[in-house]
Protein backbone atom coordinates (compact mmCIF):
# COMPACT_ATOMS: atom_id res chain seq x y z
CA UNK A 1 0.00 0.00 0.00
CA UNK A 2 1.27 3.36 -0.69
CA UNK A 3 -0.15 7.13 0.11
CA UNK A 4 0.48 9.89 -1.67
CA UNK A 5 0.49 13.41 -0.99
CA UNK A 6 0.98 16.24 -3.42
CA UNK A 7 1.91 19.94 -2.68
CA UNK A 8 3.78 23.63 -4.11
CA UNK A 9 0.86 23.83 -6.41
CA UNK A 10 -0.54 27.38 -6.69
CA UNK A 11 -0.94 30.57 -8.68
CA UNK A 12 2.18 31.39 -11.26
CA UNK A 13 2.26 33.68 -14.48
CA UNK A 14 3.54 33.09 -17.49
CA UNK A 15 6.93 31.75 -18.30
CA UNK A 16 7.07 31.48 -13.98
CA UNK A 17 8.56 28.46 -12.65
CA UNK A 18 6.90 26.12 -10.07
CA UNK A 19 8.28 23.01 -8.60
CA UNK A 20 5.55 20.15 -7.16
CA UNK A 21 6.17 17.66 -4.68
CA UNK A 22 4.91 14.24 -3.68
CA UNK A 23 5.64 12.32 -0.21
CA UNK A 24 4.61 8.29 -0.43
CA UNK A 25 4.31 6.57 2.63
CA UNK A 26 5.32 3.26 2.46
CA UNK A 27 8.55 1.25 2.81
CA UNK A 28 8.53 -0.49 -0.68
CA UNK A 29 8.52 3.05 -2.81
CA UNK A 30 11.40 2.27 -4.71
CA UNK A 31 9.85 -0.46 -6.20
CA UNK A 32 7.11 1.54 -8.13
CA UNK A 33 7.95 3.86 -10.98
CA UNK A 34 6.10 6.95 -10.19
CA UNK A 35 4.57 9.92 -12.73
CA UNK A 36 2.58 12.89 -13.15
CA UNK A 37 -0.60 13.15 -14.71
CA UNK A 38 -3.00 16.37 -14.79
CA UNK A 39 -6.49 17.23 -15.38
CA UNK A 40 -8.16 20.62 -16.61
CA UNK A 41 -11.66 21.92 -16.18
CA UNK A 42 -13.33 19.76 -19.06
CA UNK A 43 -10.64 17.53 -20.21
CA UNK A 44 -9.44 14.01 -19.49
CA UNK A 45 -6.80 13.46 -17.50
CA UNK A 46 -3.99 13.53 -18.77
CA UNK A 47 0.10 11.99 -18.43
CA UNK A 48 2.98 14.64 -17.61
CA UNK A 49 5.92 12.87 -17.05
CA UNK A 50 7.40 9.58 -15.51
CA UNK A 51 9.86 7.61 -13.83
CA UNK A 52 11.20 4.39 -13.44
CA UNK A 53 12.86 2.30 -10.38
CA UNK A 54 15.78 4.13 -9.20
CA UNK A 55 15.19 7.35 -11.58
CA UNK A 56 16.72 5.51 -14.62
CA UNK A 57 14.29 6.15 -17.34
CA UNK A 58 11.80 9.25 -17.36
CA UNK A 59 9.68 10.13 -20.52
CA UNK A 60 7.39 13.17 -20.75
CA UNK A 61 4.27 14.25 -22.89
CA UNK A 62 5.93 16.51 -25.94
CA UNK A 63 3.70 19.33 -24.62
CA UNK A 64 5.67 19.53 -21.61
CA UNK A 65 9.30 18.29 -22.69
CA UNK A 66 12.26 20.77 -22.42
CA UNK A 67 10.09 22.71 -19.90
CA UNK A 68 9.52 20.20 -17.20
CA UNK A 69 12.09 17.84 -15.28
CA UNK A 70 10.77 14.87 -13.14
CA UNK A 71 13.11 13.40 -10.34
CA UNK A 72 12.88 11.42 -7.59
CA UNK A 73 14.82 10.78 -4.01
CA UNK A 74 14.04 7.22 -2.65
CA UNK A 75 15.77 8.33 0.51
CA UNK A 76 12.80 10.29 1.62
CA UNK A 77 10.05 8.40 -0.60
CA UNK A 78 9.76 11.63 -2.92
CA UNK A 79 9.10 12.67 -5.93
CA UNK A 80 9.13 16.09 -8.11
CA UNK A 81 8.19 17.83 -10.82
CA UNK A 82 10.15 21.07 -11.48
CA UNK A 83 7.73 23.32 -14.25
CA UNK A 84 9.64 25.93 -16.01
CA UNK A 85 8.36 28.66 -18.73
CA UNK A 86 4.50 27.86 -17.58
CA UNK A 87 1.91 28.27 -19.96
CA UNK A 88 -1.85 29.71 -19.56
CA UNK A 89 -2.39 25.56 -21.21
CA UNK A 90 -0.35 23.89 -18.10
CA UNK A 91 -3.13 25.30 -15.40
CA UNK A 92 -4.74 21.93 -14.28
CA UNK A 93 -4.95 19.64 -11.17
CA UNK A 94 -1.67 18.11 -10.96
CA UNK A 95 -1.84 14.02 -9.75
CA UNK A 96 0.78 11.74 -8.48
CA UNK A 97 0.87 8.40 -9.11
CA UNK A 98 2.10 4.94 -8.24
CA UNK A 99 2.68 1.88 -10.10
CA UNK A 100 4.50 -0.86 -9.33
CA UNK A 101 8.05 -1.72 -11.31
CA UNK A 102 7.17 -3.86 -14.25
CA UNK A 103 10.55 -2.65 -16.11
CA UNK A 104 9.35 -0.08 -18.18
CA UNK A 105 7.45 3.31 -17.06
CA UNK A 106 4.17 4.11 -18.55
CA UNK A 107 2.03 6.96 -19.65
CA UNK A 108 -0.99 4.73 -19.48
CA UNK A 109 -2.84 6.36 -15.86
CA UNK A 110 -5.26 3.00 -16.18
CA UNK A 111 -1.64 1.09 -15.18
CA UNK A 112 -1.19 2.87 -11.92
CA UNK A 113 -2.13 1.54 -8.90
CA UNK A 114 -2.20 4.14 -6.42
CA UNK A 115 -3.00 8.40 -6.54
CA UNK A 116 -2.87 11.30 -4.81
CA UNK A 117 -5.54 14.15 -3.98
CA UNK A 118 -3.86 16.76 -6.80
CA UNK A 119 -2.62 19.53 -6.17
CA UNK A 120 -4.53 23.51 -8.41
CA UNK A 121 -1.54 24.78 -10.43
CA UNK A 122 -3.09 28.09 -12.14
CA UNK A 123 -1.15 29.69 -14.25
CA UNK A 124 -2.30 33.55 -15.05
CA UNK A 125 -1.14 35.53 -18.40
Amino acid sequence: QVQLVESGGGLVQVGGSLRLSCAASGRTFRSYAMGWFRQAPGKEREFVAAIGWSGGSTTYASSVKGRFTISRDDAVNGVYLQMSSLKPEDTAVYYCAAERWRGRVSVDDDEYDYWGQGTQVTVSS
